[in-house]
């Protein structure tokens, strides 16, 4: 039966240290309430705690975070080891740690990759980024450093005559590639409230660009927006300088008659002359054709026995617009064919390249990759081969 620890002081301590009391309860971002040191389980709004009913809370909590400390670690275990383990899950939470890899390390007998492991929780999501916060890493650091205190203080002797140090290039990444922020939370008013310290932004966030995957994305997506549009475009008339008129128009020399208005009709007035000579006047001028009531499911205008009756003539321009006549909504059937394509050789190329190059990779990114690729081959496919059906289904599709 392995053993059970109990949470020492040095652990309660530290914790108060790090997370700052709180004497009246603060509404956190998500809607829930903070008061003392941390505490959100029976935090409410308007209640306040004095430092010692606070700690009470803090040992409360605590209880629950040894439990899963006890419960999940299997390698034996000093007090100091103990309490640091109990300080970081309570920090990056319970459920955090059962999945982290300082667990895992920690129960394969690797102690001290077990507290460099502890570093690597040094980021926090802060005004829409995710950036390494400077009490993260020195709240890491001090729980590293009393997880590697020994108990009775017997240190382990290194001289520097006889072990001289060199630098360890492996452990290049647990430096922050960008300058940690100083966020300064503040432990008064009714709402937590965190605030960036005066100073230059982060490095290495300025020139930091979209990554490959982001970029492919991008890619993917600006292609099916041009192929399949969310709106159809609205129709447009192209502008002509001086347009060709509809109907024949008789000049002075030609026109061997005059047209009277039926009796049936006052007179319509002559219209005023327009200012610009660019422009002819179609009411101004004789036209072959005889106005007409239209009737339901009549004609408009009849023309020397031809009828027309889905067109709205404009007098002023002499052009028509056909109501009917719409863009269509699918796109051509060539581009269809053309995404089809691309989905199978995505879908293709993704299967090879799981079945080739990373045969050997097991779940890595680089296999990741062939799956990603194949996926967005099916779903290329499957759309384009749904719209061509529809298209060749309903060739009016898209039509009023």
């Amino acid at each position: 039966m392995k053993p059970r620890y109990q949470v020492s002081r040095a652990a309660v301590d530290l914790i108060k240290r790090f997370e700052g009391y709180r004497m009246k309860a603060a509404q956190l971002p998500d809607g829930r309430w903070t008061l003392g040191y941390g505490h959100t389980l029976t935090a409410r709004g308007g209640a306040s705690v004095s430092e010692q009913d606070a700690e009470a809370l803090l040992l409360y909590d605590l209880i629950t975070v040894a439990h899963a400390v006890n419960e999940n670690v299997y390698t034996p275990l000093n007090q100091n080891q103990f309490d640091a383990l109990v300080c970081f899950a309570f920090n990056i939470g319970t459920d955090s740690f059962v999945r982290s890899d300082v667990l895992r390390r920690i129960n394969e007998g690797a102690l001290l990759q077990a507290a460099y492991a502890m570093e690597l929780w040094r980021k926090a999501d802060f005004e829409g980024e995710r950036i390494v916060v400077d009490a993260l890493v020195r709240r890491r650091s001090a729980e590293k450093a009393l997880f590697l205190a020994p108990v009775d203080g017997d240190w382990i002797a290194a001289p520097s005559s006889v072990l001289r140090p060199r630098i360890d290039s492996d452990a290049a990444h647990l430096i922050p590639v960008q300058t940690p922020a100083a966020i300064t939370t503040s432990l008064q008013g009714e709402r937590v409230v965190a605030v960036r310290d005066g100073g230059p932004p982060p490095l290495g966030l300025e020139h930091r660009g979209p990554s490959a995957s982001e970029q492919a994305a991008a890619a993917v997506g600006a292609r099916l927006q041009a192929i399949l549009p969310d709106e159809a475009p609205a129709p447009t008339v192209p502008a002509a300088a001086e347009p060709a008129p509809l109907f024949y128009q008789p000049t002075a020399e030609t026109a061997p008659f005059t047209l009277t208005p039926e009796p049936s009709e006052p007179p319509a007035e002559a219209a005023p002359p327009e200012a610009s000579p660019s422009e002819p006047d179609a009411e101004a001028q004789p036209s072959l054709f005889e106005p007409a009531k239209p009737a339901a499911g009549g004609s408009l205008f009849n023309l020397g026995g031809f009828s027309i009756s889905a067109a709205e003539v404009d007098l002023k321009t002499q052009q028509v617009s056909f109501a009917g006549a719409q863009p269509e909504a699918f796109g051509s059937i060539g581009l269809l064919v053309v995404l089809g394509l691309l989905g199978l050789a995505l879908f293709g190329g993704g299967i090879v390249w799981n079945l080739s190059v990373a045969a050997n990779h097991g779940l890595s990114p680089v296999r990741m990759f062939g799956w990603g690729a194949s996926v967005i081959g099916v779903i290329c496919f499957a759309t384009s081969a749904y719209l061509l059906m529809r298209r060749l289904a309903d060739p009016q599709l898209g039509e009023d």
